[in-house]
């Protein structure tokens, strides 16, 4: 459905990953819809939650709010276009929409790094160095690294997908569910080295975050080991956010292997699962496991629900 003249101009991208989901359409739009709905109402919670309770109002959980509202973010950018073209059955995005497409996705996963790496800070000093908790994440401090968590990976994409948007294609033939830039960069005529370069450097800065991650877990570990306090304090906040970096990581790992060397050998639903993985798991289930676990979360969180319970029920609606 690809559009392009003898100047490998394209005007249309087709999505082929849809060709797998033609037998079950309505099942899948619906489970789609309900997905996209919950991740909704338990992100868009959480946030109202923590907004509105000043005793919230700390670094920690400002950083959850904010990993939430990436969530809602990153969905957008994925779930309206995808159940649209599920009721079409037209399976193609423009050019313009691709390449925001592709910005807004990447940019989303890119930020959700950067998130935890923050939080992996606000942890450590924390823990590591409590006495000096307040002095070092103060008001201000927090919000310019949340700004620094945003702006970094928003740049970095830019970057990305404006080197990608001046490659002349040979092809308009995209295998997945949605557009991704690996994907349009191997449709390029002519050479992609420098795509190639920056991809890599962008892969590597982001797995520089995941070994800070790591490195700063191992001494949580061993200042949570030296006292009760500390091992309370650990499981509390750490075990969580451990968690939600393992979904993201995973989910993030199998779309890399199958955009860069998935084969055409693996069933085009499986590798349409491992694609969207990303996009499903982790908005889901984080804002679910913080809302569980931390303690003041989840309280504020029951009050919330009772009020709201007891308000419907004033009303006769309940």
């Amino acid at each position: 459905i690809g559009q392009m003249n003898h100047s490998s101009v394209v005007v249309l991208f087709s999505l082929s990953g849809f060709n797998a989901t033609t037998s079950y359409t309505v099942a899948l739009f619906s489970l789609t819809l309900l997905c996209y709905c919950l991740i909704l109402l338990v992100n868009v919670a959480l946030i109202l939650t923590i907004i509105f309770h000043q005793n919230l109002h700390e670094p920690m959980y400002f950083i959850v709010c904010n990993l939430c509202i990436n969530a809602l973010y990153g969905t957008t950018g994925f779930y309206p276009k995808f159940m649209y073209d599920l009721l079409s059955g037209a399976y193609v995005i423009t050019y313009a929409g691709c390449f925001l497409q592709i910005y807004v996705v990447y940019s989303y996963a890119m930020v959700d790094y950067s998130v935890l790496a923050l939080m992996a800070y606000d942890r450590y000093v924390a823990i590591c160095r409590p006495l000096t908790y307040h002095s070092v994440m103060t008001r201000q401090r927090t919000v310019a690294l949340v700004c620094l968590c945003w702006m970094v990976p928003l740049w970095c994409e830019l970057l990305v997908v404006g080197l990608t948007s001046v490659l002349k294609l040979c092809g308009s033939h995209i295998d997945k569910l949605y557009c991704e830039n690996w994907s349009v960069v191997k449709l390029s005529c002519g050479s992609t080295k420098v795509n190639d370069v920056v991809g890599l450097i962008v892969i590597a800065f982001y797995l520089v975050h995941v070994l800070y991650i790591g490195w700063s877990y191992v001494q949580l570990v061993k200042s949570a080991l030296s006292s009760k306090e500390g091992r309370g304090k650990f499981i509390q906040t750490c075990v969580p956010h451990l968690m939600c970096l393992f979904n993201v990581s995973t989910a993030l790992l199998f779309d890399l292997m199958y955009s860069r060397y998935g084969s055409t050998s693996v069933p085009q639903g499986l590798r349409n699962f491992m694609a969207v993985q990303f996009l499903i798991i982790p908005p889901v289930v984080n804002p679910v496991i913080y809302g569980l676990i931390l303690t003041k979360i989840r309280r504020r969180m029951m009050l919330l629900c009772t009020l709201i319970y007891q308000r419907f029920k004033l009303k006769g609606i309940v």
